[in-house]
């Protein structure tokens, strides 16, 4: 076996759907891609949708990053069997009883979107195996060189990163096309981040986010523009007297994150973490997307910021995985990326059980 590619993560999504009708959903994501193609999504629960609070785990977002998509794509497929099967699940020395399988299937709506970005991995896997971004032509100028969006820099969080940020911060994020970091013309303006973002109206009921990427051996937590704090709530994200001052650490400027929050985000993390370290022995660190490096527009702090930007929404708790180090880089051997995948697996399935409790 090897990576899969677009076709193949789409047909393993649909045949999940098709074979256990009875604990899943296929959902059709409503904007295809750039280049036309439909996606879907995977809702993994044995009672009806809504019922239950839920986790959103999108995937397959930076096209480089081929084992985003497997790692999802083998998680539902770990669970579902189990379930029909009756069974726990084992990773290497992590395991996990049949009871904690019933417990996620019945107690939590687990939404899975393996393949966010579909014609950017098509790309990456035929022609440029090191493209990142999608495959939006608009701002190139008819420059190939200057084609795509990065999916993860075009979310509403500090969008304008030249007036929130210190001009010394430089935060990894730009407003050239030909940047790999590009973040677009304006926040949502790919169809990939339209469909994350309907995922989560869609679903009000959304408590936990995940965005599967490489590499780094961490599990990321919110902020992504400034060190957390939980003592100053007026500095914070939407407030415009702290602009030209964020994206620098150790100065009087840290974005803020409510204690409560911080706390069980760093429980999750631990957890995900430890489980992961059962599996093979592989230290992945808990830490907050800033001290990776600075940036903005990311999937995981806008989904936390929805409901402090509108309080009709509900609070989601957002992560950013990071499988894999430097020497597998962002195509480890396949050898190698099926240990990643049980690691990765083994986290996120900890991580389910330690947000039900």
């Amino acid at each position: 076996m090897s990576y899969l590619n677009i076709t193949e993560v789409e047909s393993a999504v649909t045949n999940l759907a098709i074979a256990f009708p009875g604990a899943s959903d296929l959902i059709e994501l409503p904007e295809p891609s750039v280049e036309g193609r439909a996606c879907h999504a995977l809702r993994i629960g044995t009672v009806p949708a809504g019922t239950n609070d839920c986790a959103v785990l999108i995937g397959g977002v930076h096209a480089r990053e081929w084992g985003s998509c497997e790692i999802l794509v083998d998680l539902a497929a770990d669970l579902l069997e189990a379930y029909a099967a009756g069974t726990g699940l084992v990773y290497g020395g992590t395991g996990f009883t049949a009871d904690d399988v019933r417990k996620i299937l019945r107690e939590l709506d687990l939404v899975v979107f393996p393949l966010v970005n579909p014609d950017g991995r098509r790309y990456s896997q035929t022609v440029e195996p090191m493209w990142r971004k999608n495959r939006n032509p608009a701002q190139s100028g008819g420059d190939p060189e200057r084609i795509g969006v990065d999916i993860n820099r075009n979310y509403d969080f500090l969008f304008d990163f030249e007036t929130a940020f210190d001009p010394a911060a430089a935060p990894r994020v730009s407003s050239d096309p030909g940047d790999l970091v590009y973040q677009g013309p304006r926040p949502f303006s790919e169809p990939e981040t339209r469909n994350v973002r309907w995922l989560l109206d869609s679903c009000p009921r959304t408590r936990w986010f995940i965005d599967v990427h490489s590499y780094s051996e961490a599990l990321l937590t919110v902020w992504g523009d400034d060190e957390n704090q939980s003592g100053e709530p007026s500095q914070n994200f939407l407030n415009p007297a702290y602009d030209h001052q964020r994206g620098r650490g150790a100065d009087a400027y840290g974005e803020y994150f409510a204690k409560s929050d911080a706390d069980d985000s760093m429980v999750l993390a631990q957890q995900f973490c430890a489980a992961l370290h059962g599996v093979r022995g592989r230290t992945y660190r808990p830490m907050s997307g800033y001290h990776l490096y600075p940036t903005c527009g990311t999937s995981d702090d806008y989904a936390h910021a929805r409901h402090i930007v509108d309080e009709r929404k509900g609070k989601i708790l957002g992560f950013t995985v990071e499988w894999g180090d430097t020497a597998g880089g962002f195509h480890p051997p396949w050898a190698e990326m099926e240990r990643i995948i049980l690691d990765v697996d083994a986290g996120l399935v900890r991580f389910c059980l330690t947000a039900l409790t």
